[in-house]
This record gives structure tokens, sequence and C-alpha cells, in this order.
């Protein structure tokens, strides 16, 4: 039975939950894991290659990885996450894995009822998130077992579906059903509301609160109440849509509230003329839906790609492999260093590393020879596209020239879709009063718990803080888990004494 049938949000009264995570993609998948009791200890025989931090792990060998001082842990790594815990946390996932190693982790996980801490997790989809919008054919930028939970070995469940692994790379369509089977065999299922789209989080009190304390906590004697979490910090406002395509409201109140949105929701724009023409696109998707009509077979003008990211890679795959002519628009240099196509190793990502090629040996100041159907324009923008199909470029230089294109392709990015909060959560980024954006403008949050420096008892995980690759968004779960164990234990802990003083 789909999840959508079984969990269906109350409309009368309001419910009010001690967390309440909105999105339901790997972030928000692997944080209901972890607060639903699942805990990591080292494993009794296990070795990390770091002995600095297999000495610091020895220490308290007894406790969980939450209940030890992530700071403590953190220090000294480097990886490729500006966060120490996304750091530590992969580091103790896949130790050495940077340097080319396949160390089994040095973690195990055990289910305890103690510290479970009640939760739901809203989601637009099934379990999975924007990967179940992604195309199914492509194979993911990172391996198979980065793109995998705790718990559950993502080739162990490859193994199951296909007779053989061909690729240590995985398809988008193989994730998405990896993580919507994560959730039904981690017995997660009722924690996640499918369905589910927020058009409004607020604080109830904020109208009581003068501007100067505007992003300070409620006034809550945190000495003497008996709740383990302060109350309604948070209204979600949103509304169920149901199998016939009606559309039921619901309002929540949330005690803690984690944003888990990713940054697939909508596609970064140039802000140029005629952007919103028909033959225009955002989305590669409706570039293969065209192509698999035959819209674009034959003798046809060439499809503008913009973009020197993967995205915009896959794209020229696509046109290439189908004979479809392309003209390749993007702002950098060929061999600017911060390329993706240079980071990538060239055995593992053959058909990237060809089309990198075909961009520095193509350009339209050199004579077309092994591709004649592609031509790249480096360091070129886009001014305009023209109703009569025809797209105007210029050059860092200053030249312009026109060209006659059959469809354009705008592939530059996205950025989350945070249209639900205040000014969509200007104030919580970096950058004030800037769009959160995951590169640029990431939301600003404590490093150790991953709680907004602007906004208490809100946290935020994943690509919305840098963490754009899944292996590093799993420390963000780690984090946001230990913060909420220990104000759950401070708590109870006031309460207890309350009740012996009495």
């Amino acid at each position: 039975m789909p999840l959508a049938e079984e969990t269906v949000l109350p409309r009368d009264p309001p419910l009010t939950l001690p967390v309440v995570i909105i999105g339901n993609g790997p972030s928000g998948i692997c944080l209901s894991y972890m607060l639903s009791g699942f805990r990591p200890y080292l494993s009794p025989d296990a070795v990390h290659p770091n002995p600095i931090l297999q000495s610091k792990l020895e220490e308290a060998r007894h406790l969980s990885i939450p209940e030890q001082d992530l700071e403590y842990l953190s220090e000294g790594l480097e990886g490729r996450s500006a966060n120490p815990v996304a750091v530590l946390f992969d580091t103790l996932l896949h130790p050495n894995a940077d340097f080319g190693y396949d160390y089994p982790s040095v973690l195990q996980w055990k289910l305890e009822q103690e510290p479970y801490i009640p939760h739901i997790v809203l989601g637009k989809g099934p379990p999975g998130g924007a990967w179940h919008d992604m195309e199914g054919s492509m194979l993911t930028l990172s391996l198979g077992d980065w793109m995998e939970l705790p718990g559950l070995k993502f080739k162990e469940w490859a193994l199951g579906k296909r007779r053989t692994v061909k690729s240590d790379r995985a398809t988008p369509a193989e994730v998405a059903s990896y993580y919507k089977h994560y959730v039904k065999v981690m017995g997660l299922q009722r924690n996640f509301i499918d369905n589910t789209y927020i058009t409004s989080v607020v604080r109830p009190y904020r109208e009581q609160v003068n501007e100067e304390t505007a992003c300070e906590e409620p006034q809550i004697d945190k000495d003497t109440t008996d709740e383990p979490f302060p109350k309604k910090n948070w209204e979600i406002q949103g509304y169920q849509r149901a199998a016939d395509g009606s559309h039921q409201p619901f309002c929540l109140f949330a005690d803690t509230l984690v944003l888990a949105t990713g940054t697939f929701d909508a596609p970064a724009r140039l802000g140029v003329t005629g952007e919103d023409l028909p033959h225009v696109s955002h989305s590669v998707a409706e570039f293969e839906a065209a192509v698999g009509k035959g819209k674009l077979s034959g003798a046809v003008d060439p499809v503008l790609i913009v973009g020197a990211g993967l995205t915009a890679a896959d794209a020229v795959l696509c046109a290439y492999n189908n004979n479809i002519p392309v003209i390749h628009v993007f702002r950098r240099k060929v061999n600017d260093p911060n390329l993706i196509f240079k980071q990538l190793p060239q055995k593992l990502y053959p058909e990237y590393h060809k089309v990198y090629h075909m961009m520095c040996t193509q350009s339209h100041t050199t004579a077309p020879n092994l591709h004649p159907s592609y031509t790249s324009f480096p360091e070129h923008c886009v001014l305009a596209f023209k109703p009569d199909m025809k797209c105007v470029l210029q050059s860092t230089g200053g030249l312009k020239k026109v060209l006659k294109i059959s469809m354009a392709l705008i592939l530059i990015g996205s950025h989350p879709n945070l249209s639900f909060l205040k000014e969509q959560g200007r104030s919580l980024g970096r950058h004030h009063n800037q769009p959160i954006t995951c590169k640029g403008n990431p939301v600003q949050v404590d490093q150790y718990t991953y709680e907004s420096v602007k906004e208490p008892n809100l946290f935020a995980l994943g690509p919305l803080v840098g963490d754009n690759f899944i292996r590093f968004l799993k420390g963000g779960a780690l984090a946001i888990t230990r913060c909420l164990e220990l104000r759950q234990k401070k708590r109870h802990h006031l309460v207890e004494s309350n009740c012996v003083s009495v």
C-alpha cells in the first residue's frame, strides 16, 4: 500500500510535535534513522587508519558516537566538506576514501529505544526526494557506496535487484529506489508523510517580540519547565494532496524545525530577455523527452546548452549520442582549475572527460575535426533569446554573435525553494538578506550542532549548509541528533530534580 494511504495528517486539532523535518530526501531519511534510536558505536575489533582518531575513539569506546564530544573527535581532520562533523562522520564510515582506499566502516549500529525522539518527515513525493525526479539512466557522480545510508549496504541491495553490478556508480533511478526501500526496511514509515506541500512556516510568538530580540529564543524558564523542548516554536501550514487530486489543508506546531529540502527545487536562471520563451528550457528531462519523441531528429539547427557543470555535460552527451548538433556556451576558460571535470578521475568518469576534451578542442575559434556536430563557446554569455529561434551571445571581450538554434537548455545549477519562510529565508544565510544558495550563501549554522545562528530551534543540513555530497550530509544528521538528545536529557534531568525536591 502506498505510504500516502498509510499516513494522513489530521486536520483538527493541530498536532504539536517535538521535531518536524521538511524534506524527505537522503538528509531527512538519515536524520529520521538516528532520531528513531539507531546509534553508531565503535566496532569491537575496528582499527581506524588514523591513529590519533583511533586513540580518541578508544577513550570512550563504551559510548555511542552521539554521546561523545564531536568537536574533540573532529579536531585535525581534513576532507572535502567545510563542516568538521561531516568530515568526521565520513571518515568513520569511509576511512581514507579520498585517498582511494576501500576500508570498511569502523562503526556498528544498534537500535536503542531510550533516545527515540518523536518526529515526522514531510515530503512532496515518496522518500528519496528529488532523486525520483532525476533521469534514470545516467550514472551518478558519486560511487554507489557513497550514496548509501547507515545500516544498509548499497551494493548488497543492488545485487538483489540486478544480476551483476557492472559499475561502482549507480543510476539515479536505482538510488531513488534504494532510499524508498531503506525507509521501509528500517521501519521508518510511521515518521514519513508523503505528498505534503508546505505553504507557510512562522513563529507564533513572533508578533509579540520586538525587533531587537527577534532572533532570541522565547522567554521560557528553562530551569523549571517540565517539557523536553520549548513549546510551539513553529507553526507549519500546508496541504496534503490526496489520491483523487484534492488538497487537504493542515496545520502543525513544532518545537524544533529541521530544513532538509535540498537544492533541486528551483533551477537557476540567466535573467535575460526571452528566457521564458517556449523553446528555452531549464530541465534535462524536458530535453530528453523531446529527443525521445523525435522532435530533434534529422537535419535540425543546433541545440544551445548553457553551463559548464555535470548536468550540462549530461545534456551534451545526450545530444551527441542522438546525433543532434550542439552549441555549448559557458563563462569559464577551458583551463579554469575550478571546472568540475578537473576534479574527477578520468578512469572512473570517462564520459565526462570526453565532454571536457570536446570543450577544449572544438571551440568556435578552431577548425572542427573529431566532433563536427559540437562547437564550444568558452568565455561567452547569453544576452538574449529571440522568438524567431535566434540567440545572441557575447564574449568577454564584448563581441556579439547571433546564432540560429532549435532549442535552448539553461543548466547552470539550482537553488533551494524556501518560499514557505519569510523572504525565502534570506535572514538565515551567511550573507544577510541575500538568497540562500548552496555554494555562495548557505544557511549559517553552528558547526557542531547545525542549529541556525540566526534562529534558535531551527536546524538545517545537507546542501542547505553546503554539503552537496550524500556522504557528507550524514554528519549533519549526527550533529543534530546529538544536540537534541542532550537537550532532552537535560530537560528530563531537571524534571526529575524538581520531583525529588518536591
